[in-house]
């Protein structure tokens, strides 16, 4: 079961596509994170969602969220496939162990290997204030993404 929103956001280190260790609690009280679990690198809907986020980087940067994607991929399948579309934004590789990350936060489909597509939205202090989670094989919008970062804004 996913995380629910008004909950810590559990910490982790993993490494970047370029092979640096990005730790979550490095945002903690800087900017909020969009932590965006996908399937895989170079499949088809992965790619169309990933294009879609790095053709609307300004609505994150715009809201101080720093967007970071995640999959149990390797750094170096990452890069290659960072590189191929001009992502500008930091891509994890959740790849061992295998998808703990992903297991954490409640994503990780144990009969796939790989995580769901799901979204949290964690704020400067480290809660969870918005997450969404889209059916296998179904594409998360950019709506979802725009209702979320509501969520962000104080009251």
């Amino acid at each position: 079961m996913a995380l629910e929103n008004d909950t810590q956001a559990p910490d982790f280190e993993l490494v970047s596509q370029y092979g640096e260790r990005i730790q979550l609690s490095r945002y903690r009280g800087e900017k909020s994170v969009a932590l965006v679990f996908f399937p895989l690198a170079f499949s088809g809907i992965c790619s169309g969602e990933l294009c879609e986020l790095r053709d609307n980087l300004a609505l994150f940067a715009d809201n101080s969220v720093e967007l970071i994607g995640i999959s149990v991929d390797s750094r170096h399948t990452l890069r290659a496939w960072g590189d191929r579309e001009g992502y500008g934004f930091t891509l994890l590789a959740d790849f061992w162990p295998h998808g703990a990350v992903a297991k954490e936060y409640g994503v990780f489909l144990e009969e796939k290997g790989f995580a769901n597509r799901a979204t949290f939205l964690i704020d400067p202090n480290g809660i969870i204030r918005a997450s969404f989670i889209t059916a296998p094989g179904q594409a998360r919008s950019l709506e979802a993404y725009r209702a979320a970062l509501e969520e962000l804004q104080p009251a």
